[in-house]
This record gives structure tokens, sequence and C-alpha cells, in this order.
């Protein structure tokens, strides 16, 4: 539904996705890449939707290059482990004892954003969540406390991934603030 309006890619991080299998991996790694891809493909301010790990990415991002991008949007995003439930963060590092997967040991022990690393994005930002997902309705209400320019939209009966899976639902989620905000 974006690719309609808008000039739409979808990367796939480090260790994620169709990319190449990685020993260690880290939310500012994936940040770096998503940097150097704006800047490979000379885009000018582009606007950045991200999910979970690649809304971690965004704030990053966004904090780290307040130039860089025109608007965010943050989906699922925390700022630290501890803002995860505490059966989601037990999964974890079960899941990382067993499996010894990257990914798995990052999510207990990544992302640590500051307050003031937040206050630092100057762009738009749109931070959502569904009110039954794993990230702490609390964090994700900060997050966007913490953004000059941030709105908060918790999404009713949604999960940390159904809003994603059912794209029509985020679509309809993130278009006004698309028009309000960009446009």
């Amino acid at each position: 539904m974006l690719a309609e309006n808008y000039t739409v890619y979808a990367i796939d991080s480090r260790g994620h996705g169709q990319s190449s299998k990685v020993d260690t991996i880290g939310y500012d790694d994936m940040m770096q890449d998503v940097a150097a891809f704006i800047e490979k493909l000379h885009l000018e301010k582009p606007i950045l939707l991200g999910f979970s790990d690649g809304a971690i990415i965004g704030l990053l991002l966004a904090s780290m290059y307040p130039d860089k991008l025109s608007a965010l949007i943050s989906c699922g995003a925390n700022t630290n482990p501890r803002q995860l439930k505490k059966w989601f963060l037990a999964f974890a590092k079960f899941g990382y004892f067993f499996t010894k997967d990257p990914k798995m040991k990052m999510m207990y022990t990544e992302p640590n954003i500051l307050r003031e690393d937040l206050a630092k994005i100057k762009v738009p930002t749109l931070v959502l969540a569904g009110s039954r997902d794993m990230i702490s309705e609390k964090d994700t209400k900060e997050i966007a406390e913490s953004i000059a320019d941030g709105d908060c939209m918790i999404l009713k009966g949604e999960t940390h991934s159904s809003y994603i899976n059912y794209s029509e639902r985020l679509y309809e989620a993130i278009r006004p603030f698309l028009e309000k905000k960009v446009r």
C-alpha cells in the first residue's frame, strides 16, 4: 500500500531475512548499515519505518544522525531489555542458552537508549505498539514523550506483530501521520 505513493526499500538487517548469518550482532552495527544504505543510494532525508529491531535502529539513527531522516515511524521499539515483558525476556535468555543465536543474546542485552538520546531526535516521529505487545506500554509512551515532535499510538488488541502481519492495519494507523507530518 505504501508503494502506491512512496518509493519503498525493504532492508534485511544483518543476520535477518536473506542477509548473511553473523556470529555477533548489535544495534549500533545495524544502525550504521542503514546509514550507509542511505548514503550509498544518495537518499535525501527518507522516511524510515522500522518494526521491532528496525524500530530500535530507527531511534538510534535519528538520534545519532539528526539530519539524515525526514520522519520516523517506530513500531514496537524498546529502550532497554528491562522494558520487555518478563516472559519474553526469559524466552530470549532461554533461547540463547540452547541455540547460541546472536539475535537472541542481543534481545536480552540491548538496546541501551537513554532519554537524552531520544531528545536528540528532531524529526516528526510516530511511536506505535500494540496494547498486547511484548514491549511495556510505559516505555512506548516515554519514547514518544522524550521526542520533541513525537506522537504515540497504542493499537488496541494488537500484539507485537499482529498489526505488521496484517499490513492494512498498519497502513491505516500511519496514513494520517504521513499525510499530516510529511507531505
